[in-house]
């Protein structure tokens, strides 16, 4: 019996659940561009097997082993590493079992579809995991990844995937994405700058990774002026493997737009690590303007993800790390804190800035206005917490009305789990057709209309905003 319903996510009333069909009909299988995630390119560079279901499905994934943490399930038994190389589960059965016996707890979430439509559309299963099924499932997994057909490059042909982003630190050498280009294998795969570590005064290790920016590019990072000029470089040599894009995770959205003396004051003292955290928030603010002003120069797209409270348990971050399932959302403000960036910049038709929120209250009253005004500024989809079908039905019924589909930027996954890829742009192209579906039964949409706009949801804006 299959885990999923062929008609899932859509209208239950029959007329309306036979139109939200037929444009969905239409996109199923059309190529997935997958332009911001966080999968990683060592994966296509060496081609190896994955090491086992609990390495793939649960240990690497944070929607999976938050949900287990806030449960009572230790993240040392789901094998996540600890900081000081301390002990924690190696066996993948056993990791594996202890999910499965938990599994009943994704019922009703975005992670249950994903994994049900990953167990049943990459690996043929057709029975429920539970504690009863874990060893068949381990078993039938751990087969299937012996073969040709599972290896990296092969799933993502099978996938359908036209071009997967990735997303690396300023700093990284890129080793992976050179060997995939030297590889001669033609799946297009890219990188995306993400420069918080060289840019946020309260990351750990702030001047040191300037320091190694100077190294990387031959300019003189201890000043201002050459601190720019290797930002400039950097952004050049992620350019040369496929970057289209530069991806900002900060705080809040605050932006600033400084006098040069001010902000090369401010540079000097983050250096120093003398920035108060108001000095280390105007700092990130005004480097957002300097890199919306470096896009203009070599027209990366500019995404921003504000607002996550990161790390907010102290005990996990201590033992475990950063990136462990507790960066919780935030209250953020959009319209005082991007005007200085709009002012400087806003009125730009070639510039491209996508905006990312947690704060869901803020899709209607600030995001919608501002996207629907501004030239430069389009709407990523929902985000994290929200990259779910209510999520996804919320941002089209909140932000169409003002911003209309065309400031909207498409699906994109920003996901670290490879197999939750196309179950992810399946749930999204099911709920955009089921939402489309909606306005042409009501009279807000021509029957002509909806299947072109399906078509660009599900292809032609992620393709355009993101210049691939």
């Amino acid at each position: 019996m299959p885990l999923l319903d062929e008609d899932r996510l859509f209208p239950p009333e029959p007329a309306l659940r036979d139109l939200a069909r037929a444009l969905y009909e239409d996109v199923r299988d059309l190529p997935i561009v997958s332009p911001h995630g966080h999968t990683d390119p060592r994966w296509f560079a060496e081609n190896q097997p994955f090491p086992d279901p609990a390495q793939l499905f649960v240990t690497p994934d944070h929607y999976v082993f938050r949900m287990l943490a806030s449960q009572g399930v230790a993240l040392t038994d789901l094998g996540v590493p600890r900081v000081d190389g301390g002990p924690t589960e190696t066996d993948g059965r056993k990791i594996w079992r202890l999910f499965a016996s938990n599994y009943h707890l994704f019922a009703g979430t975005p992670s249950r579809l994903w994994l049900d439509h990953s167990f049943q559309h990459v690996f043929g299963i057709d029975r429920r995991l539970s504690a009863q099924t874990a060893d068949w499932y381990y078993d039938h997994i751990s087969d299937c990844l012996t073969r040709p057909e599972f290896l990296p490059r092969a799933l993502y042909e099978r996938f359908g995937i036209e071009v997967l982003a990735t997303t690396e630190a300023a700093t990284d050498d890129l080793r992976w994405h050179r060997a995939i280009r030297e590889s001669g294998w033609r799946g297009r795969v890219v990188t995306a700058y993400r420069p918080d570590g060289v840019i946020d005064p309260e990351m750990p290790g702030f001047a040191d990774n300037v320091a190694l920016l100077g190294q990387q590019t031959g300019f003189d990072t201890a000043t201002w002026a050459g601190y720019l000029d290797a930002h400039r470089a950097r952004r050049a040599y992620f350019r040369e493997f496929g970057a289209t894009s530069s991806d900002h995770g900060h705080p809040s959205a605050r932006t600033e737009d400084l006098p040069q003396a001010e902000a090369a004051a401010l540079f000097q003292k983050a250096q120093r690590g003398d920035c108060t955290p108001a000095e280390a928030d105007a700092f990130r603010g005004h480097m957002l303007t300097e890199m919306a002003r470096m896009s203009l120069e070599d027209g990366l797209v500019l995404q921003i993800h504000p607002g996550s409270r990161r790390n907010h348990s102290d005990a996990v971050m201590a033992m475990f790390g950063r990136d462990k399932g507790f960066d919780i959302p935030g209250r953020t403000d959009y319209v005082t804190a991007l005007r200085p960036l709009l002012n400087a910049v806003g009125m730009r038709p070639d510039l491209t800035v996508i905006l990312f929120t947690l704060d869901e209250s803020s899709y209607a009253r600030e995001l919608a206005p501002l996207a629907g005004a501004y030239p430069c500024l389009r709407l990523g989809p929902p985000w994290w917490f929200h990259d779910s079908p209510e999520g996804m039905r919320r941002f089209r019924e909140m932000t169409t009305e003002t911003a209309g589909f065309s400031n909207t930027v498409g699906f994109n996954d920003d996901t670290r789990a490879f197999c939750s890829i196309p179950a992810r742009h399946d749930v999204a192209r099911r709920v955009d057709c089921a939402f489309l579906a909606a306005l042409v039964a009501t009279g807000r949409l021509d029957s002509e209309e909806a299947p072109l706009l399906a078509h660009e949801l599900t292809y032609g804006l992620a393709k355009r905003a993101y210049r691939l």
